[in-house]
């Protein structure tokens, strides 16, 4: 067995989305420890310019290195959108974003190859999903909305409540006529508002959560790279936060189902 497969896997937001992409993980991989880190007190990362993503991201990145992570998963989408090719060309370990892992499981379930996005004004400026969708197949037409709203109603715990259902209703609205039958939620926050999202969009629409197909990805990563853990599970995982940690315990509760890890503020 590779030595380095009893490290940590490293996960990296700006702040507390990515604890979707941490609770898929930590559901598809039980025996991996996990490093999670949330950039609180710099969110969020989707109004900022790209140098400054960039600049944050080697930041986090760098801070997860340096304790020793096997692996690292960038679990924004505006950092994956920005930062990965300059991650993964500065690091000696694989690194992993969710919009690849996310454009894949679209393509692979779309049938009219008419493909919906709907992010942060960041992710969706970018043109990351368009850009990568259309690499993988030139001929799909890509319809993207920006929904800044949804991750303060995430936030907020206003995930199924008459003031989501409005505010889903009014960006949403309209993209079902589009031709899309499936949509990808490009920000982490979204699963959590994919109930709402789904009862607007109808049956004939499919879902595509960005942290189920990253934590797949990553499990198959790992295999490929012989860094997945053994048996039992190493040192136990742990959240580091840049601000207000007892803010954000509160509410990843809602995101990890109450089974929350230590969480420690750090200094970048």
């Amino acid at each position: 067995m590779n030595p380095a497969s009893n490290a940590p896997i490293g996960i990296f937001d700006s702040g507390i989305g990515g604890l979707t992409v941490f609770a898929a993980v930590r559901a598809r991989l039980p025996n991996e420890s996990i490093l999670y880190l949330g950039d609180t007190a710099r969110v969020p990362y989707g109004t900022k310019s790209a140098e400054t993503v960039v600049r944050y991201s080697r930041e986090c990145a760098g801070f997860l290195i340096e304790r020793g992570v096997k692996a690292l998963v960038v679990a924004c989408n505006t950092a994956s959108a920005y930062a990965l090719p300059d991650l993964a060309g500065s690091f000696d370990i694989p690194v992993l974003g969710v919009v690849s892992p996310g454009c894949e499981a679209a393509l692979a379930v779309s049938q009219k190859r008419v493909v919906g996005v709907i992010g942060t004004a960041g992710t969706i400026s970018s043109n990351a999903y368009g850009n990568a969708l259309k690499a993988l197949d030139p001929g799909i037409r890509v319809v993207s909305r920006a929904c800044p709203l949804f991750v303060p109603l995430v936030e907020e715990g206003w995930t199924d409540n008459e003031v989501a259902h409005a505010a889903i209703g009014r960006y949403l609205r309209g993209l079902a006529s589009e031709g899309i039958d499936t949509l990808i939620l490009g920000c982490t926050h979204y699963p959590l508002l994919a109930r709402a999202i789904g009862r607007e969009m109808g049956d004939k629409v499919k879902l595509v959560d960005s942290a189920e197909n990253t934590a797949d990805a990553l499990c198959r990563l790992l295999d490929e790279s012989g860094l997945a853990a053994g048996t039992s599970l190493g040192e136990p995982s742990h959240i580091y936060v840049t601000d207000l940690p007892a803010r954000f315990e509160s509410i990843a509760q809602r995101f990890l189902g109450g089974e929350v890890p230590p969480v420690t503020r750090v200094d970048l």
